[in-house]
């Protein structure tokens, strides 16, 4: 006799066969590559792969010397490097939609509680990760290619290399974008009780001292640069034990808010 599931089971009869999450997970995947190549399609006719790696030098270029300008060293450069940055402007551009799919594919398999706590993080950390790239290009940038450019000696004429300066982009945009999903991984840690808040607090001085080191080490040898990268990962740290101790109280499992009731009475 087959046991009637509880009413409490809120995942009861959604289960699927595996090759039904296998042919879901491709729909989504399409879906996703859809989007990234409508996005691209976009881009391509406006502004354009040239407009878009004007944008992307600009903050180099208005720091070189009158008349200088960046190089290509290899012969397809000039058309493989506007390529690569129109494939990551396009998938920028198509992260939420990307992100919509990743979420409507696990969203089925949690619970109402966990829904509450994955949501608002996937979405936090897309903005947080947009937050740390803009914050990059528009201020860091400026003062990073200042502070070269200042240092260099009257002999040296700069013409960087169109590759090696993307390199460089996607370095920095990473770092910065990684370092803004600070309060995520603080809030993950908390919640997953892998880490009590009560620690977290007490390690906020090691942290400090961590986010210098992967300062120096990830940006160019100048304070401004270093500071603009340690100061923001440490305020958002604090940022991430404020945020942990809501999610915490908001993202509890119902039989956790049972028993907390249950012992306080």
């Amino acid at each position: 006799m087959s046991e009637t599931p509880s009413k409490d089971d809120e995942l009861a009869g959604t289960e699927q066969p595996f090759v039904q999450h296998l042919m879901e997970l491709r729909d989504r995947l399409v879906k996703a590559m859809i989007a990234i190549g409508v996005a691209a399609a976009l881009l391509f006719f406006f502004p354009g792969p040239g407009a878009l790696y004007d944008f992307l030098a600009a903050p180099l270029v208005a720091h070189l010397p009158k008349g200088a300008t960046l190089i290509a060293t290899s012969v397809i450069s000039p058309f493989m490097v506007p390529l690569k940055i129109l494939l990551m402007s396009a998938f920028l551009l198509a992260l939420p939609l990307v992100l919509w799919q990743v979420w409507a594919f696990v969203a089925p398999g949690l619970y109402s509680h966990e829904k509450k706590l994955v949501l608002p993080l996937v979405v936090s950390s897309t903005v947080l990760f947009f937050i740390g790239v803009a914050f990059c290009y528009f201020f860091v940038f400026g003062q990073v290619f200042s502070f070269i450019q200042g240092f260099a000696p009257k002999s040296i004429t700069a013409a960087p290399d169109i590759e090696a300066y993307l390199s460089f982009v996607l370095t920095m945009f990473l770092a910065f974008g990684l370092a803004f999903e600070v309060p995520i991984a603080v809030v993950v840690l908390a919640r997953m009780n892998i880490v009590s808040v009560e620690k977290l607090k007490s390690f906020r001085g090691y942290f400090i001292v961590i986010a210098f080191i992967i300062a120096a080490v990830v940006t160019p040898p100048d304070v401004v640069s270093q500071l603009a990268l340690a100061i923001p990962m440490c305020l958002l740290y604090e940022v991430g034990i404020w945020a942990a101790q809501i999610f915490i109280k908001h993202t509890k499992a119902p039989e956790d808010t049972e028993e907390a009731a249950s012992s306080s009475s």
